[in-house]
């Protein structure tokens, strides 16, 4: 009998555990009181760490920040690896997906996106003294192109050398920052990044880069959730209209750009 009362002890316990763990859940979050997100951070002017190697900061940081604030959660920010960062959502990793993520056909089957926050194109970008004649996409045919894997850049290229019937040596990056170390170095010859991304890099003090090439601005960045969280999702989309409304998104793009890319988002 005493055994049998321990055992029934034991079960309770288990079950008051697992009780107690679904409560500690928040609403529309995996935790209670933190809005967590995930983000490759090596991703200028996005995501990357500030000085101190610690500190995340970036439009997307700046902006994960604020959404949490305007939730009433803390935020919470998770340093993850490109080629698993929507994975993570999936798992309950994190909340949503904070990193420059295009919104795409492809993703939207699996994942749920918020209205855009900006907007973007690709560029190739080249050393200030190359002597490359590159004025359009067709004349990388035959050199060395670096670019970070999985992401549109690598997408867009490979889709329109195809369409245009031109080969290039392709040169897959972990992180667009070690592509452009490369291209620094000689090492390659072209980068394609995002345009915004670009920014960055072009207007650095000392520069040693220029934009050779822009495609037009037809991408859209927004924040990933998970499929079927609507909760949250409608939260995110109600946070974003009112700082486009207050004004308070166009200063972050100040803040990061130097300039208003409000317009960037008339989709």
């Amino acid at each position: 009998m005493k055994k049998i009362l321990l055992a029934s002890l034991a079960i309770v316990a288990v079950l008051l555990s697992s009780c107690s763990k679904k409560l500690e859940k928040g609403e529309f979050t995996v935790e209670k009181g933190k809005f967590s997100v995930g983000s490759e951070i090596g991703y200028p002017p996005f995501e990357y760490y500030d000085e101190d190697g610690t500190t995340p900061i970036g439009l997307d940081m700046d902006l994960a920040r604020e959404v949490a604030k305007r939730l009433g959660l803390e935020c919470t920010i998770i340093d993850t690896a490109w080629d698993g960062i929507f994975d993570g959502l999936k798992i309950d990793r994190y909340d949503a997906v904070m990193s420059a993520a295009t919104i795409t056909p492809e993703r939207l089957e699996n994942y749920d996106f918020t209205q855009s926050y900006i907007g973007n194109g690709q560029a190739l970008i080249v050393r200030k003294d190359s002597t490359l004649d590159i004025s359009s996409l067709e004349d990388v045919a035959g050199l060395q192109v670096g670019y970070q894997a999985e992401t549109t850049s690598d997408f867009y290229i490979k889709k329109h050398a195809a369409e245009l019937g031109f080969e290039y040596v392709a040169c897959e990056y972990d992180k667009v920052l070690n592509a452009y170390d490369d291209l620094k170095f000689g090492r390659i010859d072209v980068v394609i990044s995002d345009s915004l991304v670009a920014v960055s890099y072009l207007t650095a003090e000392n520069s040693e880069f220029k934009q050779v090439w822009a495609g037009e601005p037809d991408e859209y960045f927004g924040i990933c959730v998970k499929k079927g969280n609507t909760v949250l999702l409608e939260k995110l989309n109600a946070v974003l209209t009112d700082m486009k409304n207050d004004g308070s998104l166009s200063e972050l793009y100040m803040k990061v750009f130097g300039m208003d890319l409000s317009d960037s988002i008339n989709e």
